[in-house]
């Protein structure tokens, strides 16, 4: 699965006093994408760290384009952009209405060992599940 999206509405507490969604909002909406997207390949984000893994960011890059509103129905696309090594990669697009874009970027995550705290490798059964092993 290259690509994942979910939608969801703008709630009040997310806007400024213009109404408008905070920017610190965008972090969370990236994570609720990527989340979602594990999900939808029956891995979640709580099994991996209960096995070892965890996942920082160790890059993120926002572009806004238009602004969302309270009660906006948005969209987050969530895209993989390569084959996880010992990082992963995702690029996201943020719309309404199917086609208006409100923001795009990309994050960079790293397969963290839990107790070590030293970098590893992309777990086999996460590329089993992308079908790249």
């Amino acid at each position: 699965m290259d690509f994942y999206e979910i939608s969801f509405r703008v709630r009040y507490g997310e806007t400024d006093q213009m109404g408008i969604v905070y920017h610190g909002n965008y972090p969370q909406y990236l994570e609720m994408g990527r989340v979602e997207w594990l999900r939808a390949l029956g891995i979640s984000y709580k099994s991996m760290e209960e096995n070892g893994i965890l996942l920082p960011v160790i890059s993120l890059q926002i572009n806004f384009k238009k602004s969302a509103v309270y009660d906006d129905l948005i969209t987050v696309k969530t895209i993989l952009t390569k084959t996880p090594m010992a990082r992963i990669e995702f690029d996201y697009v943020i719309y309404r209405n199917s086609n208006e874009i409100l923001a795009t970027a990309n994050t960079v995550l790293a397969f963290m060992d839990k107790e070590t705290k030293r970098p590893l490798r992309c777990p086999n059964y996460i590329l089993e599940k992308l079908g790249k092993d």
